[in-house]
Formats: C-alpha cells, structure tokens, sequence
C-alpha cells in the first residue's frame, strides 16, 4: 500500500538523564535539545503532510540596481515572507522578500518546466567563519529543470520558452501560459491522508478496455476533496495482469468480451488477491461474456461472487465513508455490486458516471452519487490491503 510521505523512522528517542552533580557541557546541552527537536519532527511527520503554511508568494520584478546589467533582464522574481514545513518537519521561514534570478537556459526548441523550491538549512552543518553562541536557522531557495526533490517544497513553477523571455504574471491565475509564474501546484501543509490509493486499468485482448480511463483521473481527484482521509495519485496507471500489479491497491477491468487469462495472469493475479488487491470489474449490463467470465474467475479462485444485498448490512462497500441504502442509478438503470475474494463485479458502467460525459448532460446529483459509491470502493480496497498488510511478515510500513 502507497503512502504519499513516508512515515518517520521507527527508532527510540534518547534524552539526557539528569542527575545532581552532572556535568553540561556542549555536547550534553546538544542531547538535550536534539531530543525535543526529534520528537517535534516526528510528530510533525506522524500526523501531518509537508507544504506552505502562509505566505511565500511571488511575482514578477525588475532586476535589482546593484546586479550587474548583463543580469538586468525581466526574468527575475521576488518571493514574498513565508512560513513551511519540510518532509522531516522542519520549519522554514522566509522573514523577508527575497528577489531571485530564473538564469536556467531552454535548450532545444520545445519549452521546459521550471521549479523554484524552497530548502531548510541547519545551521550547524554551515561552514562560519568563527564561532557564534547565537545562530540562525536559514533556508535555500534554488531553480530547477527536473521535479523537485522529497525535502524541497515547491514554490512554483514557470513553463520557460526557448529563448531570451521575460517573465510574467498570468492574466488568468488558473490558467497560466508560457512564461507565467504558475502557482497551481504548491502544496499546502495540512493533516496527513491515511494512504494514498494507487489505481491502474488493467489491459486485456477486449478493444474496449480503456474506453473509461479518462474516468478514472476523475474519480482519484475526487477523492481527496469529498473524503479527506484518503488521497488519490495523481494518475491513474495501465498495466496487463503479467506485470508487477502490487503497485496498486486496485485494478480496473472493463470492456464487453469474456476475460482470458493465461496461467502466467492467472497466478499473478491470485498472488495480487491473496496479498490484499482488488480487482473491479465494470461491465455494462449488455456485456454478458464479461459478466459471466468474471464469476467464472471467481469460482476458480473459489470465492465466487455474492450481490451484496445478500452481505451484512453493514457492508463497508454500502457504509464507509458514504452510506447507501439503495445503490446508484446511472444510464436509468440501477447498478449491481457483487463481491467476493477480493473481486467486485459491477453491473452498470459505473465509471461512465464519475466525471464529464462528451455532452455534458450528466446531472450534478448523478456525478455526485457515482462518485461517492467509487469513493467506498477504494476506500474497501485500501482497508483490504493495509488488513491483510498488518497479518504479514513484515508490515513496519502499513498505516
């Protein structure tokens, strides 16, 4: 099971004990004071996610008076005061307006991405001069032409054209074009998701297997807004049943003919199965070769299908987060759940319903109550899998 930040280091915390008579010297007081610090950061860490807590804005600038007129150009930005925490916890403060040169060059002819990341620096690993009893915590603020790395926080971003351009503040905030500073991305420090659900669609023989894959982005973006313990990836994957499938909490399977698998897909998906996976299977309700084959599958993995209005009402498919008495209806048809073993057989094309159809006609309240039941989904694959996860061997990374 994915997690978006990992957790911090599983190791016991070590504090000075105090006696009357000791000694405190440097080292000591440093003890003292790294533990406090520790278990600040690990908390941190525990319960929340990186990102900017306020501030730390930028706009586009002239280039300061002082700088040499080769660097006077339009390509400078200044960051505005801030606060933010890293991956470990740290706290980084930006107490004043920095002004900051974009100098990386577009090499080639197609446009490049530009981040500018923010970094905590401790001071004690600074090379000074001569010894201070006061020092600052500090920061370091850098460009890059790649994703930024674990312990940066992004501040923004620039699609940079080739060539000499300056840079701009976009005339619509939430569509920026080239050259604009881009602040779409920036993550903001708040409570840590429980897990973050990886999706893929699963490839087979059958044409029309990724007909709703568009769908799929539209459901892990909802997840994060509608249910907040739980965050979406970014992007949905694509894989065939052959390769290494465990990245994932769930693969979706749909189409209209019988699924064929070979003994190679066959025990990669048992092994998938037996370790927490789920396999959704979205059929429509004309696709009987799908529908049939699916309860085929199950049978010989024996845990053949059950609807689930023959389960407890309690179901956590019916439940959690979102509770259900009747399930959706989508196509004017009302949808059918049945699950066993770790697959769930949907009858009804409910992945049609979880974003913008090409006419824009789906009503809000359709979207709306799709959503939620995919949203059970993957919250029943992701329980299944951290459930399963804590009964193995070695489950130190299970949240």
């Amino acid at each position: 099971m994915s997690h978006p930040f990992p957790p911090p280091p599983i190791k016991s915390f070590e504090r000075l004990q105090a006696t009357d008579g000791l000694l405190i010297n440097a080292e000591r007081w440093r003890t003292a004071h790294e533990y406090h610090r520790n278990r600040q950061n690990a908390q941190y860490q525990s319960l929340n996610q990186p990102g900017i807590v306020c501030g730390l804005g930028v706009r586009d600038v002239t280039a300061p008076s002082q700088v040499e007129a080769r660097y006077r150009d339009g390509r400078w930005v200044q960051i505005q005061p801030g606060i933010a925490i890293d991956l470990a916890g740290n706290l980084i403060v930006i107490p004043t307006s920095y002004d900051f040169p974009i100098d990386l060059e577009v090499v080639g002819s197609e446009p490049l991405m530009i981040y500018l990341v923010v970094s905590y620096v401790d001071p004690d690993e600074l090379r000074r001069g001569q010894q201070r009893d006061i020092v600052q915590e500090s920061y370091r603020i850098d460009q890059r032409n790649s994703t930024p790395i674990s312990s940066e926080i992004e501040i923004c971003r620039i699609l940079l054209q080739p060539g000499h351009t300056d840079i701009t503040q976009p005339a619509d905030a939430f569509f920026p074009g080239y050259n604009n500073i881009d602040l779409r991305y920036r993550r903001q420090a708040q409570m840590r998701p429980q897990a973050l659900v990886c999706m893929a669609q699963a490839t087979h023989s059958d044409p029309e297997c990724a007909r709703n894959f568009f769908s799929l982005s539209y459901l892990l973006q909802a997840v994060e807004p509608l249910y907040p313990s739980l965050r979406g990836a970014d992007e949905p994957g694509q894989v065939s049943l052959a390769e290494n499938i465990q990245d994932y909490d769930i693969l979706y399977l749909t189409g209209g003919q019988a699924i064929s698998l070979n003994s190679l897909e066959f025990e990669s998906l048992r092994n998938y199965l037996n370790l927490g996976g789920v396999l959704l299977v979205d059929a429509p309700t004309n696709a009987n070769a799908l529908i049939e084959s699916t309860q085929a599958l199950a049978q010989q993995l024996e845990s053949p299908l059950r609807p689930l209005e023959e389960l407890q009402r309690s179901h956590p498919l019916r439940t959690k987060p979102f509770l259900f008495a009747a399930l959706p209806m989508v196509n004017q048809q009302q949808i059918k759940l049945l699950i066993g073993g770790g697959i769930i057989l949907v009858i009804g094309d409910l992945a049609t319903a979880w974003g913008l159809d090409r006419d824009l006609s789906l009503p809000r309240l359709t979207i709306r109550t799709a959503q939620e039941l995919g949203i059970n989904i993957l919250h029943y694959a992701w329980k299944r899998r951290q459930l399963i996860g804590l009964q193995q061997e070695d489950n130190s990374g299970q949240w």
